[in-house]
């Protein structure tokens, strides 16, 4: 997979991630990971999402803008509801439960009233890149497009945000989004990064850890003391 395929052929790709993602959408995995989802398609299956938004979460937040990082798994593989940021669905479709639990620990942390709908394009746009591990999914099949090579390229993308100047806040929820802490020079390590860890939302693992994390006023403490502004993680109403 090129960059040129990356970017054109309706799978779209902000201009600012091209250039420092080029060795990457050059590596071998990358042409078979093209390969197996070309074959995928020519069986008949169906992938979420749609080939335009498989890297929407770059596309909607370039490199320089990003404030904080959101890890999730793969998309949802149900009908009508990814659409290329994690926990994120479309306008008119119900939220789901992680995303339920994530608005709950909110309203706890912010004292921000759950929104009516699940549609995060407005963090995507105040510099939150909302990163699944693995970007791509067989419609009803949960997990069904790992170990395909997507994970390798994440790994290169948060890479790239750690190594970037601007202190950034990492919010790592679950085992699967703390793998790629190894990636990240945090405070604690001496870095200039903020490594948040917690349970995953899930209704499996939530009451685990996530509930009372506090990361959304964490986060918004650490980018103030950087000079950075806070998030508003209040979500306004779609149409």
């Amino acid at each position: 997979m090129s960059t040129g395929e990356a970017a054109g052929g309706g799978v779209k790709l902000h201009e600012s991630w091209r250039k420092p993602l080029a060795d990457e959408f050059a590596q071998p995995y990358m042409a078979a990971l093209r390969q197996f989802l070309l074959a995928e398609r020519a069986a008949g299956k169906r992938i979420f999402p749609a080939g335009s938004e498989w890297f929407r979460a770059l596309d909607l937040t370039p490199p320089e803008d990003i404030r904080v990082v959101i890890l999730g798994q793969d998309p949802y593989h149900g009908p009508g509801q990814a659409h290329g940021l994690c926990f994120s669905v479309r306008p008119g479709v119900r939220p789901p439960p992680s995303l339920v639990n994530i608005y709950k620990e909110m309203q706890d942390d912010l004292g921000i009233a759950p929104a009516r709908h699940g549609f995060l394009e407005h963090w995507a746009g105040q510099g939150v890149l909302l990163l699944n591990s693995v970007l791509t999914v067989e419609m009803a099949r949960a997990a069904s497009h790992r170990q395909r090579g997507w994970e390798t390229f994440t790994d290169a993308v948060v890479r790239l945000v750690a190594a970037k100047e601007e202190p950034t806040v990492f919010l790592l929820w679950g085992a699967y989004a703390q793998k790629k802490a190894a990636f990240i020079r945090s405070v604690e390590r001496g870095g200039r990064h903020l490594v948040l860890k917690a349970a995953h939302p899930s209704p499996l693992s939530a009451h685990n850890g996530f509930f009372g994390c506090r990361h959304f006023s964490k986060a918004n403490a650490f980018l103030e003391a950087q000079g950075r502004g806070p998030v508003d993680w209040a979500l306004p109403p779609v149409r």
